[in-house]
């Protein structure tokens, strides 16, 4: 593995042992890879994703901050249909802005609290 890759994944297990999802407040896990970004909304307690969103095969016109913040709000419609309305947010060992940021914006746009 190349040491980005190492370097990120030592920065996940970091975060993952202070923050942890419940199921009345799951955790917002974010992944970002070069051409699309997907999210889950993860349950840890009883191992199980409640609900997730992803720009792949989606046709979100935009540059990829404009998609990742349409991504935002398309798993806050889906959490509100699950009965979630507060989150945990796991950047997943990636910095706090681009597409991360925008997805958390257009997921608390969309409703989400955290």
């Amino acid at each position: 593995m190349s040491s980005k890759v190492v370097g990120r994944k030592r920065i996940q297990r970091r975060i993952r042992k202070k923050i942890s999802g419940t199921p009345s407040k799951p955790r917002l896990s974010v992944f970002r890879s070069n051409k699309e970004i997907y999210c889950q909304l993860i349950d840890d307690l009883n191992v199980q994703t409640l609900a997730s969103a992803t720009s792949k095969g989606a046709n979100f016109a935009g540059n990829s901050v404009e998609v990742a913040k349409e991504v935002g709000k398309l798993i806050a419609t889906n959490a509100s249909s699950a009965g979630i309305t507060t989150v945990v947010f796991d950047r997943g060992g990636y910095l706090y802005h681009g597409r991360v940021k925008s997805l958390a914006e257009g997921a608390r746009e969309g409703g989400l609290k955290f």
